[in-house]
């Protein structure tokens, strides 16, 4: 495995627990298949983009695999500059499953190792998450993963996997966006040591009208998607947002050009206050029990 670099374009980094990088900003490829998926990567790692996040639910491993190889061979980058993230599904948790789903998985993608493999969902109801992620604590053990963490925890699951293995994930991958900004489970994560990382950063899309949003992206005549991903950044999360168009995909990735003042950063946060906010898509407490 090489050794994990310094990331020296646009994207900032944060530190893991286990002392690698992780870019603050990545392409989520939800949705994303066949010939659509192999241009979007190869066209996010041609205008910068260093982290890659997929999963086994995504059914678009192999392609991802395909296009950062195909830019790998191309010179295009090298494979120590990247980050690469999948998933474990919920119906291959346990010990002997995932170490068969880690297996498939890294040979759909067609790498030696990857940098973040998380359990996708915690599934309580199953009891098996303190196991599969002691069997994932193994792989990285022997060198086939740089790091590892969930996605989807709450609370009380996060803690309890945390005291029955003794081990603690890296990152925690959620839910998380304007007028969903989970403060809580972030402070939490900051007193654990986890990176927080944001799925659905932009909530599908709704949120780039939103009058406050819009509002800050006017006054510093940004995209308000950028507005959403610096804010996102200033908070010390990882972000993953999802866009098969490359003007869009360049945008994102002016994060570098804006600051937010204190006021801004508040009043997007305040937007979890606002009617008919709060969670958008499954709650992990229900999901997948």
């Amino acid at each position: 495995m090489g050794a994990m670099s310094t990331y020296e374009h646009s994207t900032p980094a944060r530190k893991l627990i286990d002392g690698s990088e992780i870019p603050q900003l990545g392409l989520g490829t939800w949705k994303l298949t066949g010939d659509e998926a192999y241009r979007v990567v190869r066209e996010a790692i041609e205008i910068g983009y260093r982290h890659i996040d997929t999963a086994t639910l995504y059914d678009n491993e192999e392609v991802v695999g395909k296009a950062i190889n195909d830019a790998i061979n191309a010179g295009d980058i090298s494979r120590d500059d990247l980050f690469v993230t999948s998933k474990v599904w919920n119906n291959e948790q346990g010990r002997e499953k995932v170490n068969k789903a880690f297996q498939r998985s890294l040979e759909a993608l067609g790498l030696d190792y990857l940098d973040l493999y998380l359990i996708h969902w915690p599934c309580a109801n199953q009891g098996l998450y303190k196991e599969t992620f002691e069997a994932m604590a193994k792989i990285q053990g022997l060198g086939h993963v740089q790091s590892i963490g969930v996605a989807n925890f709450y609370p009380e699951v996060l803690q309890d996997l945390v005291s029955g293995t003794g081990i603690t994930p890296a990152v925690n991958q959620v839910e998380l966006h304007p007028g969903f900004s989970q403060a809580s489970l972030r402070a939490l994560h900051d007193e654990m040591g986890i990176i927080t990382e944001a799925w659905a950063p932009l909530g599908r899309g709704e949120l780039l009208k939103h009058p406050q949003i819009v509002s800050i992206a006017q006054a510093h005549e940004v995209p308000a998607s950028v507005v959403i991903l610096r804010w996102l950044v200033q908070l010390g999360c990882v972000a993953i947002p999802k866009s098969a168009n490359k003007d869009r995909l360049a945008m994102n990735l002016h994060i570098q050009d804006l600051t937010l003042s204190a006021a801004e950063v508040s009043a997007l946060e305040a937007i979890d206050q606002e009617p008919g906010m709060g969670r958008k898509y499954g709650d992990p407490e229900v999901f997948g029990n």
